[in-house]
This record gives structure tokens, C-alpha cells and sequence, in this order.
């Protein structure tokens, strides 16, 4: 793994999210766009090397609305970015690791994407990000 890619959080408002984190960050987010699969609307800062994710659900039966009804807004995955994310999940399983995807998906911000079972990690969803070429 190269580096944390970006931290994702779930919020029930993007637009005053995106505020919030604007004025924390100083910056104004570099992107934003829905990613249909994923039942969600996302929003992007940089924030040095890696970057914040913010993530809205775009109905009720969205992972993203499902964690904020069990756990309210909040951290909801971090990223690591990869070179060879198919690789990644090989080395990954055999480890014991559980992988939610055997296959990478196309998620937000052009890039390949996998996730491990929150288990598998004490209590964090994990992502690997590889990018689209």
C-alpha cells in the first residue's frame, strides 16, 4: 500500500457539509459527482497528500444511509491507494483478510475500488483505490 488515498465521511447533507469542511480545510472541494452503483453523491478535498471524501446517500437502502441511521455521521471508510488493486486482493484474502469485492468496482474520483469487511480490520471499512488508466 502507497499512502492513505482519503478518509470517507458519511453526512446527511452535502451541501452544508461541503461548507463545513470548506471552512476547515480552506480549500473548496476539487469535485463532486454521483456514483449511481453506490446509491451516493460525493464530494472531494485535498488536504496535503491525501484527500477527504464526503459522501451523501442518494436513498435509503445506500450503505452510506444504513451507517448513519446505525451510527450517525462520521468517519465511514479510509482509503489506501495501490498499484495492482487485483493483486492487492489476492494477498489480502489469503492473509484472512475478508474482501467484500473478489473483483474490483468503478467507484468516484476515476479509480478501481475494493473494500475488506470492517472485521477484518478492527472495526474499520477498509478501500483500496487504484487508479483508472
Amino acid at each position: 500500500m502507497n499512502k492513505i488515498e482519503h478518509i470517507g465521511i458519511a453526512v446527511k447533507d452535502l451541501e452544508a457539509a461541503n461548507k463545513t469542511y470548506e471552512a476547515l480545510l480552506g480549500v473548496a472541494p476539487y469535485k463532486s459527482e454521483t456514483v449511481e452503483s453506490e446509491s451516493v453523491t460525493t464530494s472531494f478535498f485535498h488536504c496535503g497528500e491525501s484527500k477527504i471524501e464526503l459522501l451523501e446517500a442518494l436513498n435509503e437502502e445506500s450503505a452510506i444511509a444504513k451507517s448513519i441511521a446505525k451510527r450517525g455521521e462520521g468517519i465511514h471508510h479510509i482509503a489506501f491507494s495501490v498499484d495492482n488493486i487485483e493483486e492487492e486482493i489476492q494477498r489480502l484474502s489469503k492473509q484472512g483478510f475478508v474482501v467484500l469485492n473478489e473483483r474490483p468496482k468503478k467507484g468516484a474520483d476515476n479509480k478501481w475500488v475494493a473494500f475488506l469487511h470492517p472485521k477484518s480490520a478492527n472495526g474499520v471499512l477498509v478501500e483500496l483505490c487504484q487508479e483508472i488508466e
